[in-house]
């Protein structure tokens, strides 16, 4: 009886002492929320004086770090505002209105000032099909200290998947493969001025509450603070990459005259020759009709997942071959 006894108190103290690890665990793998407060300065309801209901619209919130180091100008509230302003007026003749639901201050972890966006990919698209399908195949997946940023930086809210987030942050790395020579591929990694997370790239990977989070990290040029977020919010609500009339997606598109490849262009299309921008953008689950009652008539959710294909696009897509980044004769 007194082994039984004993052993039973060994038990207990092993017991014990295993909870209190996985407490301690579970407490360091824990992620605090951002303690957000309203920017009195910035007036929201005249930002929105001009919207009209039954309108396509879409939510955009901003938050905007108050901690920033010292040396970081990049990003200034000021300019995200005015970047804003611009989206409205390129957005404007595509029948899409943006409603500023609020802009928030408050103290980040420092940690999450520069992220890496998504893990390292593995497998390189060898030209066996287009840039959408491959990413549909081998979707990018974000890293564990992106998801915790996200997690720590963006309120619980019963639209969080049908809102568009801008969050001002330092730094944002972009990994990707290319080819270095012959058979041979390399990592390369971008330092973005902005980036949307858009579903063609993350499709059934990116959690749901958060699939509407774009980063701006540089509007210190002018032509960035000009173009930079309405062409984020399009790769997000338009739903495509680099992309322009017969130019097909790339990584790095610069050209004239639209608005989704690098350049001056502020231009969204519709029609095929216009890669059904304007069509796809009018579906996108991020818009909504407001009614006179205040209430959302929302726009049909993804089918699966927000790829390129999605159904929910139906004959709005394009269907272009893919390009072999090698000899053939490898």
């Amino acid at each position: 009886m007194k082994n039984l006894i004993r052993l039973s108190v060994v038990a207990l103290v092993l017991f014990s002492a295993c909870s209190e690890k996985n407490t301690k665990t579970n407490n360091e793998d824990s992620v605090d929320q951002v303690e957000w407060t309203e920017v009195d300065s910035i007036d929201v309801e005249a930002f929105n004086s001009d919207l009209e209901p039954g309108k396509l619209t879409m939510d955009v919130g901003i938050y905007f770090p108050s901690n920033f180091d010292d040396s970081f100008e990049k990003v200034t509230l000021n300019r995200m505002m005015e970047g804003l302003e611009v989206a409205k007026e390129i957005y404007e003749p595509t029948g899409v209105q943006i409603n500023l639901l609020w802009v928030k201050t408050g103290e980040v972890n420092p940690k999450y000032f520069a992220i890496q966006a998504n893990e390292v990919p593995g497998i390189p698209n060898t030209g066996y099909t287009n840039l959408y399908e491959h990413s549909y195949r081998n979707p990018a997946k974000l890293t564990e200290e992106t998801k915790q940023a996200f997690e720590s930086i963006i309120e619980p809210a019963p639209n969080n998947d049908r809102t568009i987030y801008l969050v001002a942050l330092q730094d944002v790395f972009y990994p990707f493969l290319t080819v270095s020579e012959g058979r041979n591929w390399m990592m390369k990694t971008v330092r973005t001025g902005g980036l949307s997370f858009p579903t063609y790239s993350y499709p059934g990977t990116i959690p749901k509450e958060h699939r509407g989070v774009i980063t701006i990290t540089n509007l210190d040029r002018p032509d960035r603070f000009r173009r930079t977020i309405a062409h984020e919010i399009g790769h997000k609500a338009i739903n495509v990459s680099h992309e322009y009339k017969d130019i097909s997606p790339q990584h790095e598109v610069y050209a004239e005259g639209g608005l989704m490849v690098y350049g001056q262009g502020e231009e969204i299309l519709s029609g095929e020759e216009g890669r059904w921008h304007v069509e796809r953008l009018h579906l996108s689950p991020f818009l909504y009709r407001m009614n006179e009652d205040g209430s959302k008539e929302w726009n049909s959710d993804y089918e699966e997942n927000g790829h390129y294909y999605d159904p929910i696009y139906g004959e709005y897509v394009i269907h272009f071959e893919g390009v072999p980044p090698i000899d053939e004769d490898w």
